[in-house]
């Protein structure tokens, strides 16, 4: 009875342990896909965007919210249509650099769970409007190590017309993933740009506000 109970338990480590290194492989696999889709991309873009600094105009649509990503709300919500670039069949509003991550990403003008598997979207609001909040999935290629930045680094939102943003962190805190208000609004008149991600569980979001800074020399 022993041995049998013990022939068991042996077994059930072991099937605990493929599981986890299968997890642990999908996991990379995903992240190394969602880098190279991002990186390509990225230099699409790049050879896309004009050079001029022009200002755009910008005009207010609606888009639905998908529900899959973290239990967000299915309401509503204002979409600020500015300048884009298309590659593929997908429209960019830009790029985001963390400059201290080495990070530089394309970002989707609309948002869904299977196009955070390509690259960072706009979650909702503007860099115009001083409110934009953009999300990424947690891939270490993406903004998986977000909650490594630190009060002052900088952040730079280079929009679709080549104009750069230049922004400050502010404070990188977790919200609970069901606070939509505390993501949708925080201390709003204190940022002006939200990064964010799950953790691990994907219970709360590691969250970046930052504040723009004056234009650099």
């Amino acid at each position: 009875m022993k041995k049998t109970h013990g022939l068991c338990c042996i077994l059930l480590g072991a099937a605990l342990l493929i599981a986890a290194l299968s997890l642990v492989l999908y996991n990379m696999n995903e992240n190394k896909k969602g880098g190279e889709a991002a990186n390509s991309i990225l230099n699409e873009l790049k050879i896309g965007m004009p050079e001029t600094t022009q200002a755009t105009t910008i005009t207010t649509i609606e888009e639905d919210l998908f529900a899959e990503y973290a239990k967000y709300d299915t309401t509503t919500t204002p979409v600020i249509e500015e300048a884009t670039t298309y590659v593929g069949d997908y429209s960019y509003i830009g790029i985001i650099s963390v400059p201290s991550l080495e990070i530089e990403l394309p970002v989707m003008s609309e948002w869904s769970y299977p196009r955070l598997n390509i690259s960072p979207c706009r979650y909702k609001g503007t860099i115009a409007d001083k409110d934009i909040i953009i999300a990424a999935h947690n891939y270490y290629s993406h903004f998986g190590r977000l909650r490594d930045l630190a009060g002052g680094e900088e952040i730079i939102f280079t929009d679709a017309n080549g104009y750069p943003h230049y922004y400050e962190v502010l404070q990188v805190t977790e919200i609970n993933g069901k606070d939509i208000e505390a993501m949708d609004f925080g201390s709003a008149d204190e940022w002006d740009l939200t990064l964010f991600t799950c953790t691990i569980g994907g219970q709360s979001r590691v969250t970046v506000r930052a504040v723009e800074k004056k234009e650099e020399n």
